[in-house]
């Protein structure tokens, strides 16, 4: 990738290095021009303030020429008329042809300078010519030097730059390098540390990075990493809990089946004579085919409210007369466990299905009932607060344990196993209590300790869930 990087950054800072040459061999070039143009007219205005109009101009030129100025360089005097009154390469000047329409010298008269290139038919050469008008305006000096074109000045500083060229192409390419590899670097560092993984290790160490880009890639990787090593954990949690599921369902089955089976077997069998012992097992069979088809309704109604399947409709519920239906329906169990049943409810109503808040509050009113003593008491409060409905049910049982309080709302699960299976529960109870609640998009927290009693409260939006 360096090499890469590398490459690509030669060829864009090579281009870049050509055409800002070029742009600056064609200025720098102009910029001399113009500075021997300017030095040129100091020389002009030297000599005309040197010559003495009223004398011979043609002495006085060659000697001027030949004492202060190079010999490739040539001066002329040229009258108001156009005619050569001086030039210091030619000796008989009345031959030389009139100036007056040379483009230096007509701008020269015009507006006091002028220039131009050409080639000179006196001397059979190009030549850069800079005239100016003299201090009486009665001549133009002209001035000119061997001349071909600007790329004169330019091949004149080609070494000079292309000496700084390469110099600089150097550099750069010395800094690129570098520069090349504060990036390659780490990422090299981050690939061979993701490299790392294996299986379910997720763990990185990644540096502080000079650029916040290469950080971000770090910071986003360990991200992504602790978020599919959670997700792998909820995988593994859901094939445990599936796993756990199924082998406790085929467990409280079992049970009941093979109960079922063994009365049958009796009864056909003819063993049992006795007609209230044949009613008794009669009443063992009903009871405990209600109880599988009590699990199994429990079963299929927690599969939908997980698939979020279940077919619900929709209404107003006014929980005041529905908490008072729970009651009528749960005074014989009470009464059976000797235990008393309070309530308190404000007049408020909820947009949900009348069965599945029928559902939550018995539950949680049963298990308060059941997990209870002999002159016990189940409390439930029902209020509106903030814009959602609060459902409160206490009792002074039992209690809950803090171990158990975790795995509470697990399926099948009980904190008394043995005092459960007595009671019929299925141990699905809390369970779909923690399904409805979330099929609500509400929540349920559960305050308990062990000899004092368990606190659930349940709170549900009123708007309907979307």
């Amino acid at each position: 990738m360096k090499r890469a990087v590398l490459l690509r950054f030669m060829v864009i800072l090579l281009l870049a290095l050509v055409v800002s040459s070029a742009f600056s061999y064609y200025f720098i070039g102009k910029n001399m021009l113009q500075h021997d143009m300017s030095a040129m007219l100091n020389t002009i205005h030297a000599v005309d303030y040197a010559l003495d109009y009223s004398g011979n101009l043609q002495e006085q030129v060659e000697k001027l020429h030949a004492e202060a100025m190079d010999a490739s360089s040539r001066i002329t005097v040229i009258s108001s008329d156009g005619t050569v009154a001086a030039d210091s390469e030619v000796d008989q000047v009345d031959s030389m042809e009139n100036h007056l329409e040379r483009d230096e010298v007509r701008e020269a008269f015009e507006t006091g300078t002028g220039s131009d290139t050409r080639s000179s038919e006196s001397v059979g050469e190009s030549m850069l010519y800079v005239a100016a008008r003299s201090s009486n305006g009665s001549y133009v000096v002209r001035m000119a030097i061997p001349y071909t074109n600007i790329l004169d000045y330019m091949i004149s500083i080609f070494p000079v730059l292309l000496l700084g060229t390469g110099i600089a192409f150097v550099v750069s390419v010395i800094l690129a390098s570098r520069f090349a590899s504060t990036i390659t670097t780490p990422l090299k560092e981050i690939s061979a540390e993701m490299g790392k993984v294996h299986g379910a290790r997720t763990e990185f160490s990644f540096k502080q990075y000079k650029y916040k880009e290469l950080n971000v890639i770090a910071e986003t990787t360990v991200k992504m990493a602790g978020e599919i090593q959670a997700h792998v954990e909820q995988l593994e949690k859901e094939r445990k809990i599936r796993q756990e599921f199924f082998s406790n369902a085929s467990h409280e089955l079992k049970t009941p089946i093979t109960s079922v089976r063994g009365y049958a077997e009796l009864l056909d069998q003819g063993f049992i004579q006795d007609e209230a012992t044949k009613k008794d097992f009669y009443a063992r069979i009903l009871r405990e085919t209600d109880n599988m088809t009590n699990l199994i309704n429990d079963i299929l109604m927690i599969s939908r409210l997980e698939a979020k399947e279940a077919e619900v409709t929709f209404s107003t519920v006014r929980i005041g007369p529905l908490l008072t239906d729970v009651f009528e329906s749960l005074e014989p169990i009470a009464a059976d466990y000797q235990v008393m049943l309070h309530k308190e409810c404000s007049p408020v109503s909820i947009e949900a299905s009348a069965k599945q808040m029928r559902e939550l509050i018995m539950n949680l009113v049963s298990n308060g009932i059941k997990y209870n003593h002999p002159g016990g008491n189940v409390w439930v409060e029902v209020w509106s607060e903030n814009g959602r409905l609060h459902i409160r049910v206490r009792d002074d049982g039992c209690g809950i344990s803090k171990e158990d309080q975790e795995r509470i709302f697990e399926r099948f699960y009980r904190v008394d196993k043995g005092r459960s299976k007595k009671m019929g529960g299925t141990g699905l109870g809390l369970s779909i209590v923690k399904h409805i609640v979330e099929y609500y998009n509400g929540s349920i927290l559960l305050e308990s300790e062990p000899g004092k009693g368990s606190c659930f409260t349940v709170e549900l939006p009123f708007k309907k869930r979307m």
